[in-house]
């Protein structure tokens, strides 16, 4: 490359180091004259120079192809006078280089520093030549376009320029920003790291090389950053890499890359291998070993490398169809108020139609039995006296009565298990909301309470007190000749304490239900948080046995009823009580024979607890149902419900437990204590193969309760199933994919002995699942070794493609982001070639960042038109009202209907 320099203000006699090498200090920032080797020493005498360093650079290969460049010299511009070789884009970028730069203290530093940005960038686009023999198809460069945005969220233009001039006026410091801030002023504070590396990268192209920037250097920095081109990203991105700016890209150097993209994405396993990652990416970059690769091989690895996109297009999708569901999904506004909200009444009808009948029935029960008892002591006598108070009293302490009784219905598992398993009562009751209803009497009891206990306290126990002999004299049979004189009267009566304690006793145990006490989400001190907790809320709940004893009681003492007939507090618990005790019963007897023996145990990242138990004779359950373990070493009292993870067709019985709370913890602290260290070839922090193991340490006595029926196992209902998790939640759906999987082996074991004997047999009960969608979404790494064996067993023995996997890794930026794109390659590079995803550790490639659930969905009604899909998820509340959204939407403007279930836990 040749560069001609014309003077016109005739100083000759300046010397070419004045602006070759040595740079100036403006402003308290060091600048240096070029940037090493990539455009090295300029020598030349006259008005000529060329450049004639003895290392080649890696970006300019071709000696014999070089830009002459003449310009002119002004005092306060340099401007381009002449071009010579090179095409229209060369013209084109050195006409945009070469301009005045803000803060140069001399002509010569600023004429050397616009030099060497001419100088690189005609070395980048010289070297892209050879880019010629990649394939820059349409759909590639569409591809490629998708990565490196170093601003994912930010706008850019003016307006994003505006924030984060906004910003720099807050965080710089007497007009210069340091380094430490930078990553917070342009929005990726919680990637410092990355952003650290960035600015080292955009300061070494202009040579800057002090920890700070004024904000004219800064909206440079900004440009740059925010290109929409790709070239430029790339560019951005290599010299990242490229840290001493040679043009080359060393093993170390793609090492430390890798280290700080994982460590950006909190990707901690891919740190520990970022080694053995390098030296993937340079086998296949350098295939001749030069020690070192160059911007096109990136490039060449964007363009080909097939990223994974989560728009789920596939080639055997219809556009036509795609297009015309996208156009009725469209929401239409209706203006007319009286049809808008006449279509919602609709559709809330449609969707909770189970849910209004069986309210309705409630409540309908609650007000006739209230209206009932208020009407009949409205013609007694103790009206005369009490009034309205007692009418209310009496008529709220009737529907407590009904409550009481009911209550206890909800919670009698094993009958709800078996109406819902063998009845079709499930068609018109949702058993599945039997705990939201037990919550809903819960509300029912309370608010009786407060009428009852309010109506006699403040009403008519004080009209009692000031009637008059008169008044008080049809009252003597029921209270005595000798007048009540004070509230102690009534207080001191069975009646009286029996109603305290039981109020005392139910408050406490309403306020320990609630979640913020349950999940110990209060910030309370140290001795009140003691008091809380699942613990607290388990103990408190059994307090019910007392209060059933002193309902009774209260119900028989009555101040009003003497006759036995008319004390009917025991002929509404009679039944319940009796359920349930039998309920109790039957599950101590049960449990009592099911200790299962302790096959293997495993601890997880993410304080996972994996158990894999015998499975006791005779207990047969389905996938997506769960049972409840109970471990005599932490309480002999204490139940807890866990999803099953096996499947029926296995020789084990399994659950995974994630330590969230004390119980919990408590068991993974019992577990850790008689387990050994893992081999190398071991998953889980802790191991104990228990049926291998010589030695054999003495494990937790467990006892089993259910199974339980739960939404998830109502999926074989349906042809089509689309199964969500978020982290621990997939527990349930994981048993439903190993029976799905399990059925498709058994199936084809069948099949290959029907080819072999030549006999068809119609024996085996066909199952009903043809199609199975699994998206699993976790925060963390380590999560996906909960289930790194069902993966690979999926994508081992499917060969229909029945099961379509889908992990999510939130923790990793989304696709397109520049501090995920490195991960991205290697991804591709790691699949291709050894079959394992990088990130999960399985044959299954993971998703970055959070599912666009409404593709999800699209792309399921696009492939199963007519059809009927069942939606199961499990995980936390926050997803539950989008996909429930997404399951109307769908199934109300497309042909494709979705039956929304979701997990109570």
């Amino acid at each position: 490359m040749e560069i001609q320099e014309k003077n016109n203000n005739n100083n000759n006699n300046n010397n070419y180091d004045s602006w070759s090498e040595t740079g100036s200090t403006s402003g308290g920032s060091e600048r240096i004259g070029y940037s090493g080797p990539l455009s090295g020493p300029l020598v030349g005498g006259g008005s000529k120079m060329r450049k004639t360093s003895s290392k080649k650079s890696a970006r300019f290969k071709d000696e014999e192809e070089y830009v002459e460049i003449t310009l002119d010299v002004r005092d306060d511009s340099v401007l381009v006078q002449n071009i010579r070789g090179g095409d229209s884009e060369t013209a084109y970028l050195a006409t945009q280089l070469v301009e005045k730069r803000p803060n140069a203290s001399s002509l010569g530093s600023q004429l050397s520093f616009k030099l060497r940005q001419v100088s690189q960038e005609l070395k980048r686009m010289t070297s892209s030549n050879r880019l010629q023999k990649i394939d820059r198809n349409k759909s590639g460069a569409a591809r490629a376009l998708k990565g490196l945005k170093f601003m994912t969220r930010n706008n850019v233009g003016n307006e994003g320029w505006a924030q984060i001039e906004a910003r720099f006026d807050q965080l710089a410091v007497n007009g210069v920003l340091s380094k430490s801030r930078f990553g917070q002023c342009i929005g990726m504070s919680e990637s410092s790291e990355f952003a650290n590396e960035l600015f080292d990268a955009l300061a070494r192209r202009r040579g800057i090389t002090s920890s700070s920037v004024f904000k004219a250097e800064l909206r440079e920095f900004w440009e740059q950053i925010t290109d929409q081109s790709f070239d430029a990203r790339l560019q951005t991105f290599f010299d990242m890499v490229d840290k001493n700016a040679d043009g080359r890209i060393t093993e170390t150097e793609v090492k430390e890359i890798i280290t700080l993209s994982a460590g950006a994405n909190k990707l901690s396993k891919i740190q520990e291998r970022a080694e053995e990652y390098a030296a993937l990416i340079m086998e296949e970059l350098d295939p001749d070993n030069l020690g070192y690769i160059e911007l096109y091989n990136l490039e060449m690895l964007l363009l080909q490398g097939p990223a994974q996109s989560s728009n789920l297009k596939t080639a055997t999708e219809s556009r036509v169809l795609s297009q015309m569901l996208s156009q009725k999904l469209v929401p239409t506004k209706e203006y007319n108020p009286i049809k808008r909200y006449g279509k919602r009444l609709a559709y809330f009808i449609e969707d909770n139609w189970r849910r209004i009948w069986v309210m309705g029935l409630w409540l309908a029960i609650c007000a006739g039995l209230f209206t009932w008892k208020f009407l009949q002591y409205k013609e007694r006598a103790v009206f005369q006296v009490m009034g309205y108070c007692v009418t209310t009293a009496k008529g709220a302490a009737e529907t407590l009565k009904f409550n009481m009784a009911l209550i206890l219905l909800p919670v009698c598992r094993n009958t709800i298990t078996w109406l819902r398993s063998k009845t079709k009562l499930g068609l018109v009751v949702p058993f599945d909301d039997n705990i939201n209803f037990h919550k809903v009497i819960a509300v029912g009891i309370a608010i009786g309470v407060g009428l009852h206990a309010g109506a006699h306290l403040t009403c008519d126990f004080p009209r009692l007190l000031h009637a008059t002999d008169e008044e008080y004299e049809p009252m003597e049979q029921f209270f005595g000749e000798e007048r009540p004189n004070n509230y102690w009267w009534f207080v001191k009566g069975t009646e009286g304490w029996t109603g305290v304690v039981m109020v005392v006793l139910m408050a406490i145990a309403f306020t320990l239900a609630q979640p913020w006490f349950r999940r110990n989400r209060l910030n309370l001190p140290k001795t009140l948080k003691r008091l809380t907790g699942f613990n607290a809320f388990w103990y408190s709940h059994h307090l019910f046995v007392i209060v059933y004893v002193l309902f009774v009681v209260h119900g028989y003492y009555l101040y009003l009823s003497k006759k036995w007939y008319k004390k009917t507090t025991w002929m509404y618990l009679a039944v319940p009580i009796l359920l349930y005790a039998c309920e109790r019963l039957i599950r101590a007897f049960r449990s009592g024979y099911k200790t299962v023996k302790i096959l293997k145990v495993a601890v997880y990242p993410g304080n996972v607890l994996a158990l894999h138990m015998s499975t006791p004779q005779g207990f047969k359950y389905t996938s997506g149902q769960y049972i409840y373990l109970n471990c005599s070493a932490i309480s002999p009292f204490q139940w807890h419900p866990f999803s099953i993870t096996s499947a029926p067709g296995d020789d084990y019985l399994s659950v995974h437990i994630r330590t969230a709370g004390d119980w919990t913890s408590q068991l993974k602290s019992i577990f850790s204590k008689v387990c050994q260290p893992p081999s190398i070839n071991q998953s889980g922090l802790l191991r104990a193969d228990i049926g291998q193991a010589n030695d054999r340490p003495r494990m937790p006595r467990l006892l089993i309760d259910g199974p339980y029926g739960a939404p998830a196992q109502d999926y074989k209902q349906y042809e089509v199933i689309l199964l969500v998790g978020l982290g621990i939640g997939a527990t349930p759906l994981i048993s439903i994919l190993k029976d799905v999987l399990n059925n498709i082996k058994q199936y084809n074991e069948i099949e290959d002995g029907i080819v072999e004997s030549g006999v068809k047999s119609n024996k085996r009960k066909p199952f009903a699942t043809k199609r199975a969608y699994f998206y699993w979404v976790t925060r963390e790494q380590g999560s996906f070794e909960w289930f790194r064996g069902v993966m690979n067993e999926v994508a081992e023995n499917d060969s229909d493609g029945v099961i379509e996997l889908h992990n999510y890794c939130t923790s990793v930026y989304e696709e397109g982001d520049a501090r995920s794109a490195l991960i991205t390659m290697l991804q591709s590079l790691n699949h291709a070639k050894n079959g394992v995803d990088i990130v999960s550790g399985t044959r299954v490639k993971t998703h970055f960042a959070r599912p666009n659930w409404r593709n999800v969905f699209k792309h399921v009604a696009v492939k199963h038109v007519d059809q009927r899909v069942g939606v199961f998820y499990c995980g936390a509340h926050t997803l539950v009202g989008e996909l429930k959204r997404l399951s109307q939407d769908f199934s109300r403007k497309t042909s494709t209907k979705f039956d929304f279930h979701k997990e109570n836990f």
